[in-house]
C-alpha cells in the first residue's frame, strides 16, 4: 500500500466514508457510504450485547458537581472537558460538561435504581457521542474531538468475583466482534500508569495498521468499587445489610470503523468483509445494442432471488455509464463480490463473479435453483479468507526481543509489536519507554522464567511495546 496516512485520507473522500471539510476541528460528517458501513458494524454489536445487556441513553451534559464528584476520574479528563457556560444569553448557575465518558451522568442514577440484591446484576449499554478537547494532532476516525460512535456497556454486580466474570465475559464479546470484522488484534493488562482513572485495572485490544503503528481499539474496565462508594451505589443483601456495589465498564469508538479501514484496504481502495459493506454484492449488467431487456430483466430477477433467498443487500448498477467505470468505483469501495451478467452469459447459463478480497474473477454455472446457495459459499469464503490475512499480517508483525537495541531496531526499522520480559515495576517500564521512544501497550501474560530487558532483575510479565496512535 502506498504511505498509510495519505492513502487513509484519501479513500475516506473517494469512497465517501466521512466529510472533514465540517468547520470545526476534528469534527466530521457521515455520508451515506460510510453511515451504511458504521450502521452495520452496530449492528452486529448490539445483536451481541443484547442477549444480555439493556440499551438505555443518557443525556450529553453533566453538571460540574457530579463530574468532579470523582477526583481521580475526572483528572484524567480535565485537560479534555468542553463546558456550556450559557443558557442563551443567561451565565448559567452550574456548569455543564459535555459528557468525555459517562460514568458521572449514569451513576448517579444508579444509585437511585439499585435497591437490594434481586435488583442485581444490572447490564447496561449505549451509542452515544462524546467530547474531548484533543490537544494533539486530530485524525479522522482515529484522533478526533467528536467520537460519533462511543459504544459503552455498564454493568453492577453484587461481588468482586462476578465483577472478574464479566470482565472475562466483555473480553468474549470484543473477541467475538472484532473475529467477525476480521480485525487482528493482541490483548493486554495496562500499565498502572496507563489505565482508565479511577478503574482497578485495564484490559485493551490493540490492532496493527499498516504504517506499523497499534490502534487501540477496544478496553474493558473493572471499577471495583471506586464509583460505588463516590456515588453512593449500595444494594440491600439478604441478610439485610447494606454493601457498596461493584461495577465494570467497556468501551469501542470510531477506531473500529478506522481499523476495518485500514486493515483490509489495499491499493484499489477498500475491502470490506461481507457483514458490514453496505452491499453484500453489486450485480453488472453487460449491455449491448440487441438483448439489453433480456439481460435487464434477468438481473432484477436475480438481484431480487438473492434479497429474498438470503436476506443480501444487493445493488443492481443499470446506470448508463461504461461498465469499466462501473468495476472502479465498485472495486475502489469494496463492495466483496461483483456479478457480472451479459446475453452470451444468460445463453450458456454462466456469470462471472469478481471477488474484491482476492481480485479473482471466474466463470461460473448459472442454476435457478442453486445460485444462492453458491454466492452463500462465496461470501462465507470471502469473509473467512479476509480474517486469515488479516491475522496472518499481524502475527508476522510480532517480534520477540532479548535486548532493548533489538527492540529499538526492530521497531524503527519494522513497526509492528515486540514482545519482551519485565519485571513488572513502574519506574523501570517508564525508562524502556523513554529509551525505545514508544509505548508499553501492557501484560500479555505472566512469565518469571526471564530476565528484565532493562534492569536486569526476574521478569515477571511477557509484555507488549510498539508505536501508538
Amino acid at each position: 500500500m502506498s504511505e498509510f496516512s495519505e492513502w487513509f485520507h484519501n479513500i475516506l473522500e473517494e469512497a465517501e466514508i466521512i466529510d472533514t471539510r465540517y468547520p470545526v476541528k476534528g469534527m466530521h460528517v457521515w455520508l451515506p457510504q460510510g453511515f451504511k458501513i458504521r450502521k452495520h458494524t452496530l449492528e452486529i454489536l448490539k445483536t451481541i450485547l443484547d442477549k444480555d445487556h439493556e440499551e438505555v441513553m443518557f443525556p450529553l451534559l453533566i453538571p460540574e458537581d457530579e463530574l468532579a464528584k470523582e477526583a481521580i476520574h475526572v483528572k484524567g479528563f480535565e485537560e479534555e472537558v468542553y463546558w456550556v457556560t450559557h443558557g442563551g444569553l443567561t451565565e448559567l448557575n452550574k456548569k455543564l460538561a459535555l459528557r468525555p465518558t459517562s460514568e458521572t451522568a449514569m451513576y448517579p442514577m444508579f444509585s437511585l435504581w439499585v435497591r437490594n440484591h434481586s435488583d442485581l446484576p444490572m447490564r447496561y449499554y449505549q451509542v452515544v457521542n462524546t467530547f474531548r478537547y484533543e490537544t494533539k494532532h486530530t485524525r479522522p476516525l482515529i484522533r478526533v474531538r467528536e467520537i460519533t460512535t462511543f459504544k459503552e456497556a455498564h454493568t453492577v454486580h453484587s461481588s468482586a468475583e462476578e465483577t472478574e466474570e464479566q470482565v472475562k465475559e466483555a473480553l468474549r464479546i470484543y473477541r467475538q466482534f472484532f473475529d467477525s470484522l476480521g480485525i487482528p488484534y493482541t490483548v493486554s493488562k495496562r500499565p498502572e500508569w496507563d489505565k482508565f482513572p479511577g478503574a482497578l485495572y485495564t484490559m485493551a485490544f490493540d490492532t496493527l495498521l499498516p504504517d506499523g503503528k497499534t490502534l487501540q481499539i477496544g478496553t474493558v474496565h473493572n471499577l471495583g468499587q471506586t464509583f460505588a462508594k463516590t456515588f453512593d451505589i449500595t444494594y440491600e443483601t439478604a441478610e439485610g445489610n447494606h454493601e457498596y456495589v461493584y461495577q465494570t465498564c467497556y468501551g469501542l469508538s470510531d477506531r473500529v470503523i478506522a481499523s476495518l479501514i485500514g486493515i483490509h484496504g489495499d491499493d484499489s481502495g477498500l475491502c470490506l468483509p461481507p457483514d458490514v459493506a453496505p452491499y453484500h454484492v453489486v450485480i453488472v449488467p453487460i449491455i449491448f445494442k440487441k438483448g439489453g431487456e433480456v439481460v435487464i430483466d434477468f438481473c432484477k430477477k436475480l438481484q431480487e432471488k438473492l434479497e429474498s433467498e438470503l436476506n443480501l443487500r444487493v445493488y443492481f448498477d443499470d446506470r448508463d455509464i461504461r461498465a469499466g467505470k462501473k468495476y472502479y468505483e465498485w472495486e475502489m469501495r469494496g463492495i466483496p463480490l461483483r456479478l457480472e451478467v451479459g446475453p452470451r452469459d444468460i445463453e450458456n447459463h454462466k456469470i462471472v463473479t469478481f471477488r474484491r478480497e482476492s481480485k479473482e474473477k471466474e466463470i461460473i454455472d448459472y442454476d435457478d435453483t442453486t445460485i444462492s446457495k453458491t454466492v452463500n459459499n462465496l461470501l462465507d469464503n470471502i469473509s473467512t479468507k479476509m480474517r486469515e490475512k488479516a491475522w496472518k499480517s499481524l502475527e508476522d508483525h510480532v517480534h520477540h526481543v532479548e535486548t532493548l537495541e533489538e527492540a529499538s531496531t526492530t521497531i524503527s526499522e519494522d513497526g509492528g509489536i515486540v514482545t519482551f520480559d519485565w519485571c513488572g515495576d513502574q519506574e523501570c517500564g517508564k525508562e524502556i519507554e523513554e529509551k525505545v521512544n514508544v509505548d508499553i501497550l501492557g501484560v500479555q501474560a505472566d512469565d518469571e522464567n526471564g530476565i528484565c530487558i532493562n534492569c536486569g532483575k526476574k521478569s515477571k510479565h511477557i509484555t507488549l511495546i510498539a508505536k501508538t496512535y
